[in-house]
């Protein structure tokens, strides 16, 4: 065997092992239940005031309304009971309560018998409903095991973008980034802008999650993503989880 094969040889051993071993190497939560995952419990201020934490669903709400609509007309921070949210907030049609929302008219208001049908204190309800849906929707192997992508492009599902301040024209913005994972034998990660608009407005991710003036990767370490840096402050909470290298590197290639 000449030296340059046996190189060959080695350096697949070593491509195939890294990512055999991503899931052993890198410190992946545990999955949710399909039913459970990115659900949360917001408890900023309920168990001050005496009341259970407040129950929201990522995936009940995301047949109706993209990120956007929450994340940024709403003003609801990314991050989990960051976001001052109050029952007088919500009564003035701020948050939950805005228009279009947990109004009274369009969903159920803020009213009793309503309240514990938030604050419940508990993430594991509505599996009934969520196998009903997934019955229909894309499989995923991850997270919702929903392929939420594939059933907005299928038209099984229609979000909304906007309840109220409309964008002044559609984002087309495709810019698809290809960034070094600066690992040996371990391919680039490809971020696809146009996949991510469908959901996110721009100022989701610029400038607090990304700043995009220092233009460069070499602080998108994995590990401060699995620490809910970076992509994970989505992509291990409520978008798919990084359990799986492929979607981020397509390069990879199982077995």
């Amino acid at each position: 065997m000449s030296y340059k094969t046996g190189w060959i040889i080695v350096s697949l051993f070593l491509f195939a092992s890294q990512v055999t071993q991503a899931g052993e190497f890198w410190a992946f939560p545990a999955d949710a239940p399909a039913p459970e995952y990115g659900n949360l419990l917001i408890n900023r201020t309920s168990e001050k005031n005496g009341q259970k934490p407040a129950i929201f669903s990522h995936w009940l709400h995301r047949t109706k309304f993209t990120c956007r609509v929450c994340h940024f007309e709403l003003e609801f921070n990314m991050k989990v009971n960051t976001t001052e949210i109050t029952e007088k907030t919500n009564q003035a049609g701020l948050h939950c309560g805005a228009a279009s929302c947990h109004d009274g008219k369009a969903a159920f208001g803020h009213q009793e018998p309503h309240c514990k049908k938030c604050h419940s204190g508990d993430k594991t309800g509505g599996s009934e409903k969520f196998n009903e849906l997934a019955s229909r929707l894309p499989r995923s192997p991850f997270g919702n095991h929903i392929d939420w992508d594939a059933a907005m492009k299928k038209g099984l599902i229609n979000p909304v973008h906007y309840i109220a301040i409309k964008p002044p024209e559609d984002i087309e913005y495709k810019e698809k980034l290809v960034l070094d994972a600066g690992w040996t034998n371990i391919p680039p990660a490809v971020f696809s802008h146009k996949q991510h608009i469908q959901w996110l407005d721009c100022n989701n991710c610029h400038p607090d999650i990304f700043n995009i003036k220092k233009k460069t990767t070499e602080h998108f370490e994995m590990v401060r993503i699995l620490n809910g840096e970076f992509c994970g402050v989505c992509h291990m909470t409520v978008a798919f989880p990084m359990n799986n290298c492929q979607p981020c590197h397509p390069g990879i290639r199982r077995k």
